[in-house]
C-alpha cells in the first residue's frame, strides 16, 4: 500500500517532494520499500503522537522556501483505484489554496454504504471563484457516528466520508496548532531549538510529551474556514479487514487468501497461508486472519475493534503480539 500510494503521486511530484512520516523502527523497512526516495525525506518520529504531532515534526524537518508552498497531507494505506481522477482533485485543491490561503481543503468521497467506523462532512454552499472542479464549504464534521446516523448521511447526498487527505499552507496549520493546542505548539518550539544546538535527547523528550491530536478533533472541529472537493475516485480506507474485504471482493462475496476449505460459508473473509488450512462451516460475515503467533477472528462489521484490542495487548505489556 505504501509503494501504491508513493507511486501514486510521481506524475505530478518528484521523488524529492515526497516525505514519509513513520516511526523510528519503521526507517528500515521504508527505505527498503521506497529505495528512490532520500533518506532524508524519511521523518522518523521518537514515538506515536497521531497526526498533528508528526505535521509538527514533519515541518521542523523542512527548508523555509518548502514552507512557502501548500502540503498535501494523505495516508499511506488507502485504495484509490482512479487515480487520474485523484491527481485533478489535487491540482484543484492546491489551485484552491492558493488563492484561499486561510482555508483547509479536504478529499471527500460519496459514501457508497453506512460505514460507522470513518468521519463524515456535511457540505454547504459552493465557494465562488473556484477553478475547474466545485469546491464546497464543509459545515459540519462527525467523526465515527452511529448506524442509524450513517445511514442518514449515506441518503441525503450532503454528507462526505473523510478520505483524510488535505491540502493548506503550513503557515495556516502552524497558527491553528498555536491556537488550538497550545502545548503541542511550545513542545514544537522546543523542538526547533533543540535541532539547531543538535540536542537528540532534547528532541525526544518534547516530543514524547506531546499531545495525542488528531487534525480532525483539534483543528476541523474548531476552525470554520474547511473546504472540500467531492471526487469520484474508487477511494476505500482499507483501516479495517471489513474494509480491505470489500475492496478486494464484490458485494456479498467470499475473499479467500490461502488454504482454505469451506461448506455452507457465506460473505467471509480468509487471509491466511499455504501451510496452515481453515476449515469454514455454516458461518457468514467473518473475518479470519491467521499469522504465525495469532489468529483473529471478528464478525465483518465489528473489524474495527481490532485497535482495541492492541490497547489491551499493550495495557498487559504483551507487546510480541503486536
Amino acid at each position: 500500500m505504501l509503494q501504491k500510494t508513493a507511486r501514486r503521486l510521481i506524475p505530478k511530484l518528484s521523488w524529492s517532494d515526497i516525505f514519509i512520516s513513520t516511526n523510528r523502527e519503521y526507517f528500515n523497512e521504508i527505505k527498503k520499500e521506497l529505495p528512490l526516495l532520500p533518506l532524508k525525506n524519511i521523518i522518523a518520529e521518537p514515538v506515536n503522537r497521531e497526526r498533528v504531532a508528526a505535521i509538527l515534526f514533519f515541518m521542523v524537518n523542512l527548508k523555509l522556501k518548502d514552507l512557502s508552498e501548500p502540503l498535501l497531507v494523505m495516508p499511506s494505506d488507502h485504495a484509490i483505484k482512479k487515480e487520474k481522477e485523484f491527481l485533478r482533485a489535487i491540482s484543484s485543491a492546491e489551485e484552491f489554496v492558493k488563492n484561499h490561503k486561510d482555508y483547509i481543503i479536504v478529499l471527500g468521497a460519496k459514501p457508497t454504504f453506512p460505514d460507522t467506523g470513518l468521519g463524515y462532512y456535511q457540505i454547504g454552499s459552493q465557494i465562488d471563484g473556484t477553478v475547474n472542479a466545485p469546491v464546497f464549504n464543509a459545515i459540519s464534521f462527525k467523526e465515527k457516528p452511529n448506524l442509524k446516523r450513517t445511514r442518514e448521511y449515506v441518503a441525503d447526498g450532503r454528507h462526505y466520508w473523510n478520505t483524510a487527505i488535505y491540502v493548506f499552507y503550513p503557515s495556516l496549520i502552524e497558527n491553528l496548532i498555536k491556537k488550538f493546542i497550545p502545548d503541542n505548539y511550545r513542545h514544537y518550539q522546543n523542538i526547533k531549538k533543540a535541532l539547531d544546538c543538535g540536542d537528540v535527547t532534547a528532541v525526544d523528550n518534547e516530543y514524547s510529551e506531546m499531545d495525542k491530536a488528531s487534525l480532525e478533533y483539534s483543528i476541523i472541529e474548531n476552525y470554520n474556514k474547511i473546504a472540500l472537493i467531492p471526487v469520484d475516485m474508487g477511494w476505500s480506507d482499507v483501516g479495517s479487514w471489513a474494509v480491505l474485504k470489500d475492496s478486494l471482493s464484490k458485494p456479498n462475496k467470499s475473499y479467500i487468501k490461502g488454504n482454505y476449505i469451506g461448506i455452507g460459508s457465506k460473505n467471509i473473509m480468509v487471509y491466511g497461508s499455504f501451510d496452515k488450512l481453515v476449515a469454514g462451516i455454516g458461518i457468514k460475515d467473518l473475518v479470519i486472519v491467521v499469522t504465525d503467533d495469532i489468529i483473529l477472528v471478528c464478525n465483518k462489521n465489528d473489524s474495527q475493534k481490532v485497535k482495541e484490542v492492541i490497547q489491551r495487548l499493550e495495557k498487559q505489556q504483551r507487546f510480541n503480539y503486536i
